[in-house]
């Protein structure tokens, strides 16, 4: 099947279109994108080969810029909770959401370094707009997420530019999305496989039989080879060869979307749910991992202007939520498996060397647990 929640863009099979057992409902695109209104665009940076020269190179790096409601509205909030797993690790404008329910503006993940300039690279972007109203809007703090790719990279080069940041967010789209070696996830790693940007989606129905989307994006650089779990068969454990570094290093970064209307608590409650897809693959956050969750719905309008006063939203009741839960946790656990799927083997600084996973490999072992025909 070639449908995009099976196959990626550039042909490379996706989980489902492995034909491993991912059979809960799915959006057409299988990706965050599926929650209407969001685009997102990548910029990635692939350059030199060799010993490591700082500010030369070897670079791979990126970054990912995601628009909770499309470019055209960047300005219109969203409600939005975060949960942090285990902090080794930064999301900025995390404490505007924990106080105020919201924000606004588009979400970027990048390597650890340059978590800032990706900060700066927003607010240019949305300072330079023709929308923007410096009268209502006297400070912004947008979203920026990172995760460290200093195995394969040359991360003290500061490579990424806010110029770059700029790119990801004029370029975003909705629709089929690329996955693996792409924007923020170019050089990571995941379970000593190479990792990256991963996405996936659920549909969610609720007792009344009204459904909803929810859809997660990842930037996985996490895990050690023997923990590995794909449907609850111990592949790391299986497929040994070429492990990466033999630690528990790395962090991930998860964004869970939704169409639900929900209010912020809820929201905080449904980020903590991607621990659990983390942990369906094998993760139990390690001491040097950084796990941060980032949760947002776009199922209300959303005033922080001060003069809507009677401003009036939906949500859904906490006992509907079961099936957002459930959701989130097989979006998130999916998303990671697809990264490692769309990833290729990449070679660094230093010629340090991250092997993709081997599909062969992998559907020779699933087989042999009975998990796939």
């Amino acid at each position: 099947m070639n449908a995009p929640s099976h196959v990626g863009p550039a042909g490379r099979p996706r989980a489902r279109g492995l034909g491993l057992p991912f059979t809960e409902s799915c959006g057409v695109n299988n990706a965050i994108t599926d929650v209407g209104g969001i685009e997102v665009g990548y910029t990635t940076l692939i350059s030199g080969n060799g010993p490591l020269q700082v500010g030369q190179g070897p670079v791979r790096t990126g970054v990912t810029v995601i628009h909770p409601r499309g470019k055209e509205r960047t300005f219109e909030p969203v409600w939005a909770g975060f949960s942090s797993f285990n902090g080794n690790g930064e999301m900025t404008g995390t404490h505007f959401i924990q106080e105020a329910g919201h924000f606004c503006g588009p979400v970027a993940i990048t390597n650890t370094h340059s978590v800032g300039l990706a900060h700066h690279g927003l607010i240019r972007w949305m300072t330079s707009r023709n929308d923007f109203n410096p009268a209502k809007r006297s400070f912004l703090l947008p979203v920026a997420a990172e995760t460290c790719d200093s195995h394969l990279n040359d991360i003290n080069g500061l490579h990424l530019t806010e110029a770059h940041v700029i790119d990801a967010a004029n370029n975003a789209t909705g629709g089929p999305i690329e996955e693996g070696n792409v924007g923020g996830g170019t050089g990571m790693i995941a379970y000593e496989f190479k990792g990256g940007t991963g996405t996936a989606s659920r549909i969610a129905t609720i007792a009344d039989g009204r459904s909803f989307t929810v859809g997660a994006l990842v930037q996985a650089n996490f895990g050690r080879r023997p923990d590995l779990t794909v449907c609850g068969v111990p592949i790391g454990q299986e497929l040994t060869e070429n492990p990466a570094f033999g630690t528990g290093r790395g962090s991930i970064i998860v964004i869970v979307a939704t169409d639900a209307p929900l209010m912020p608590t809820a929201l905080n409650r449904l980020a903590r749910r991607a621990g659990l897809g983390m942990g369906r693959t094998g993760a139990y956050g390690s001491d040097g991992s950084g796990d941060i969750f980032l949760a947002f719905s776009t199922g209300n309008s959303v005033s922080d202007c001060g003069n809507d006063a009677d401003l009036k939203a939906d949500y859904l009741p906490q006992q509907e939520m079961d099936p957002l839960f459930k959701a989130t946790v097989g979006a998130v656990e999916e998303a990671i498996i697809n990264a490692m799927l769309a990833a290729e083997t990449m070679v660094g600084r230093d010629d340090n060397t991250v092997v993709a996973m081997d599909h062969g490999a992998l559907l020779d072992v699933m087989k042999r647990y009975n998990r796939v025909a």
